[in-house]
C-alpha cells in the first residue's frame, strides 16, 4: 500500500511540474506576443516644397512603410518656414533646399542643423516669353532673379557658364553677388527684387526679358523645364536637394532609412522618369 501510495504521489508531482512548465511556456509565448503587437510604427515628419520633392515622399512613403516607418509629408512653398518648423521641432527634417542655402541660413539664423544626405538636383532654368534664345536677347535686356541671396551665386554661374557675363577671378561663386560681375558685354540689367516662388508668375506676365526660375517653382506651376526654358543649367551642378535635420539626428535609424530609400534604384527610376531629365537623382 505504501509502494503504491508513493507511486501515486510521484505521478502527481511530475504531472503538476510538467503543467507549471507548459503554462511558464504560455505565459513567455503570451508575453512575447502582447509585445510584438504593442509594437508601433516610428513616425517620421517631413517638411518638403510640393514638387518635386513631396511627390518623390509620396512614392517613398508605401516603401518606408514596410520598414516600419509611417511617413507624414507637410507641404510648404516658401522657403523660410521650413526651417523654423524643424526648429521648433514640428518636422524630423525637411527637403527642400540645397547645400549653399543651408549654410546660409545656419550662419544667418544660427540653426543647429546638418546635412543628412543628398537625393536630386534641379537645374536653374533661364526663361523668357519675348525671345527663343540667349543669342536673341538684346542690349540693355532685364533679367529678373531671386531675392534669395544664397541663389545669386547659382545664377550668375549659369549666366556665366552661357557666356553672358563674367565674374571676378578668384572668388567663390557659389557666394557671387551682382557687385562680383566683372564683364557685362550687353549690359544687362538684374533686377533681384523678387522672392523666389513669384518668378513664374514674373514670367506668366512677361515681366522683364528673361527669368531665372529653379525647377521646383517651374514644375510646380506647370512649366517643362526642357521644353519651356531657353537655357537650363548643366546636370553637374553642385547645388544638390538634400535631407536636412536637426544636428545629432542624422543617426536615428529612420532617417538612414529615409536616405536609403530615396536614394534606392526604384526611386532614382521613378525620378528620371517622371520628370524626363528636369529632375535629377544624385546616384
Amino acid at each position: 500500500m505504501k509502494k503504491l501510495l508513493a507511486g501515486l504521489f510521484l505521478s502527481i508531482l511530475v504531472l503538476a511540474l510538467a503543467a507549471c512548465g507548459t503554462d511558464k511556456k504560455e505565459d513567455e509565448k503570451s508575453a512575447s506576443g502582447d509585445q510584438a503587437d504593442s509594437k508601433e510604427n516610428v513616425t517620421l515628419k517631413v517638411g518638403a516644397s510640393n514638387t518635386p520633392h513631396a511627390v518623390i515622399l509620396e512614392k517613398a512613403k508605401p516603401i518606408l512603410a514596410k520598414e516600419g516607418i509611417d511617413l507624414k509629408i507637410e507641404t510648404y512653398t516658401d522657403y523660410v518656414l521650413p526651417n523654423q518648423d524643424l526648429e521648433s521641432k514640428d518636422i524630423d527634417a525637411n527637403y527642400f533646399q540645397h547645400i549653399p542655402y543651408l549654410e546660409l541660413q545656419i550662419k544667418d539664423n544660427g540653426y543647429d542643423f546638418v546635412n543628412a544626405g543628398g537625393v536630386h538636383i534641379e537645374p536653374i532654368g533661364i526663361y523668357s516669353k519675348k525671345y527663343k534664345t540667349l543669342e536673341d536677347l538684346p542690349e540693355g535686356a532685364t533679367i529678373l532673379l531671386s531675392n534669395s541671396v544664397s541663389d545669386h551665386g547659382r545664377m550668375l554661374s549659369l549666366l556665366e557658364a552661357k557666356g553672358l557675363i563674367k565674374l571676378k577671378e578668384g572668388i567663390d561663386k557659389t557666394a557671387a553677388e551682382l557687385k562680383d560681375i566683372e564683364e557685362n558685354p550687353k549690359n544687362f540689367k538684374f533686377d533681384a527684387n523678387t522672392a523666389p516662388e513669384m518668378l513664374v508668375q514674373m514670367y506668366e506676365n512677361d515681366e522683364g526679358d528673361a527669368v531665372l526660375i529653379n525647377s521646383n517653382f517651374a514644375i510646380d506651376n506647370g512649366l517643362n523645364p526642357i521644353e519651356d526654358a531657353i537655357s537650363l543649367e548643366d546636370k553637374e551642378s553642385p547645388y544638390v536637394n538634400i535631407i536636412a535635420v536637426r544636428a545629432g539626428d542624422e543617426t536615428k535609424p529612420e532617417i538612414k532609412k529615409l536616405l536609403e530609400v530615396l536614394t534606392s534604384k526604384e526611386i532614382q527610376d521613378f525620378i528620371l522618369e517622371e520628370w524626363k531629365g528636369a529632375v535629377v537623382p544624385v546616384k
